[in-house]
């Protein structure tokens, strides 16, 4: 019989990347961190896509809003992601340098690659919604390092060892 334990357990064995998705709405940061993040869901248009719990009180937000900032998080963004992940939603950005469009999608500064999306379609997937975004605009530092969460920690990639 599966479990959540069980379910969360195996799971925890697949790498997945780090994002964080967010908005600046009437002068109030609101984010969220995910690592149900697909890049490449489609070419034509431009999407990419994300799970969300129902029970985010995020989401909401965000979703209402439309306009979001996607930031794909990497070795210096690490001291904060615990942070920003946070439930103390007032202090979740405190000491992070951001940039904020001028539509209020809001992306961390330094990071391997952002993105600003608009909500393109939403769908229910058991206590999850699968949200499909549209990518507007998007840029990356080539050098960056990227960070994963594997067996429920926030992890580095190691540099490929060029004798291998």
């Amino acid at each position: 019989m599966l479990t959540d334990i069980a379910l969360r357990e195996a799971f925890s064995h697949f790498p997945q990347g780090m994002v964080l998705v967010a908005a600046e709405v009437d002068g109030v940061r609101h984010g969220l961190i995910a690592s149900t993040f697909t890049v490449g869901v489609s070419l034509d248009p431009p999407l990419v896509s994300l799970a969300v719990q129902h029970t985010s009180k995020t989401w909401p937000a965000l979703h209402e809003h439309g306009h979001l900032g996607v930031t794909v998080l990497g070795r210096t963004q690490a001291p904060f992601a615990r942070q920003l992940s946070s439930t103390d939603r007032a202090r979740r950005f405190d000491g992070i340098d951001v940039s904020v469009d001028p539509n209020g999608a809001l992306t961390l500064q330094h990071a391997p690659a952002w993105m600003t999306v608009r909500v393109h379609d939403q769908m229910r997937a058991g206590d999850h919604d699968l949200v499909l975004l549209e990518v507007l605009e998007i840029d990356s530092l080539p050098d960056a390092e990227a960070m994963v969460f594997h067996r429920s920690r926030f992890k580095q990639l190691m540099r490929e060892d060029p004798a291998l």
